[in-house]
């Protein structure tokens, strides 16, 4: 069996100490806001460079699989980074590491490059994942573990608002002008098409240079910040002979993070193009964009409700009931048109709220010392949100973006097995 070491100083992990973290909490949770609002911003950048690149759904679909492959990627050595230098310094390092990737989009416009693109991406994801590794179970740990749910699912509410506000704002800055239709920059020249790709892909620049230096502040603030320590990861006296392999939990709670994000991610990324089809919205991309807002939004709305839910009902209760209602609203999306079909997706996002940080908190629970490996597992199962919706886009090619949602009614069902079987302890962490 795998040893991990443990510490037994500073904050006891899931212990009610009666410390005041509400100020600590707050200052973590602009993180959550921030990676929220640069992740939605990828259903803005899908249909703003398919038109500048002419690509089709399964191309286009390499911008998610490029950001969420990094997940997979950058976790576990995201895991090790917070071993070497504690939760702080690993924050203001994806933070700062953000920036850079944030920064690379002004010479990816400029060329402008697809691919050069894609290298952003994957710069800006590694960054969020150290915050991820690092912030989700921070917020879980500070505190009572009997509320952790409600406390992960409160900070998470601040994320959804990012994604909530991303769409919208990027899609007035980034899709300001009407694309030109396939067939017109088809019979273009070469250089009047590399001109055409220039001035639109130059949209970026100005947003994403605000963006790098937001994200360089908040690391110079959160620096400056004290944050208290947690015991279980800053310091490491005693060992576990026990591996995150054995608790079930945790491993089928990966697999619950790996379709739900694959879900989500692949209904936000088609939105656009979905409400765009004349038999769904009939309407603009910039005015889809719009709309994109409200499933995001929802899930924010829904946050703050589970939080308050978890208080009192059984998260995992919570969870099932979700994940049921949102396949439910995709099946009647699929079977109608028109703006049944279009509002019964965005509504998808209400019962997506609670899904992440349930799914989270059930699946670290009782780890114990073992929690860092487990969060390191969990967050490299995002890279759902890079294969699933890739899947899709293949699907969408072939049979149409309409009837290619079948697949997250397929994750949903999953959740739901998860919440009321998968979730459930069989095994305790044992102490040396």
């Amino acid at each position: 069996m795998a040893q991990t070491t443990v510490s037994t100083t500073s904050v006891t992990a899931g212990v009610d100490t009666g410390q005041d973290y509400r100020r600590p909490l707050a200052m973590v949770t602009t993180l959550f806001f921030m990676w929220g609002f640069l992740t939605s911003l990828n259903d803005i950048l899908i249909p703003h460079l398919k038109s500048v690149f002419d690509l089709n759904y399964a191309k286009a679909m390499l911008i998610q699989f490029a950001f969420f492959t990094s997940y997979f990627v950058f976790s576990l050595p995201s895991g090790k980074l917070i071993d070497a230098v504690g939760y702080k310094r690993a924050m203001v390092a994806g933070l700062f590491t953000m920036g850079f990737g944030a920064l690379l989009f002004i010479p990816a416009a400029s060329v402008p490059s697809f691919p050069f693109f894609l290298t952003a991406l994957i710069v800006l994801a590694a960054g969020m994942t150290i915050l991820q590794v690092s912030a989700n179970p921070y917020v879980a740990i500070l505190g009572p573990e009997k509320t952790a749910a409600s406390r992960l699912n409160l900070a998470q509410a601040f994320n959804s608002l990012g994604t909530t506000i991303g769409p919208k704002l990027g899609g007035l800055l980034i899709l300001s002008s009407a694309p030109l239709a396939v067939e017109v920059m088809r019979q273009m020249s070469a250089p009047d098409l590399q001109a055409y790709r220039i001035h639109e892909a130059s949209s970026v620049k100005v947003p994403y240079l605000v963006f790098a230096l937001a994200l360089m502040t908040l690391g110079v603030a959160i620096a400056l910040f004290k944050l208290p320590r947690i015991a279980s990861v800053e310091q490491r006296d005693g060992v576990v002979h026990d591996s995150i392999w054995r608790h079930s939990h945790l491993i089928l709670g990966a697999l619950g993070i790996f379709v739900y994000v694959g879900a989500e991610v692949s209904i936000g990324s088609f939105l656009v193009n979905y409400f765009s089809q004349p038999d769904i919205g009939n309407i603009s991309e910039k005015v889809a964009s719009g709309l994109v807002s409200f499933y995001w939004g929802g899930a924010m709305v829904g946050r703050f409700i589970g939080s308050a839910l978890q208080q009192k009902i059984s998260p995992n209760k919570i969870l099932g009931v979700a994940a049921l209602m949102a396949a439910i609203l995709v099946a009647a999306s699929m079977l109608t048109l028109g703006h049944v079909a279009m509002w019964t997706i965005i509504a998808v996002g209400l019962f997506n709220s609670v899904m992440f940080p349930t799914i989270f908190t059930l699946a670290i629970e009782g780890l114990g010392p073992l929690t860092g490996d487990g969060s390191g597992l969990l967050v490299a199962a995002i890279v759902g949100g890079a294969i699933i919706p890739e899947i899709q886009g293949v699907i969408a090619d072939r049979i149409g973006i309409h009837h290619a949602f079948f697949l997250p009614i397929l994750c949903y069902f999953y959740i739901a097995f998860y919440a009321f079987v998968g979730s459930r302890r069989k095994t305790a962490v044992r102490t040396a």
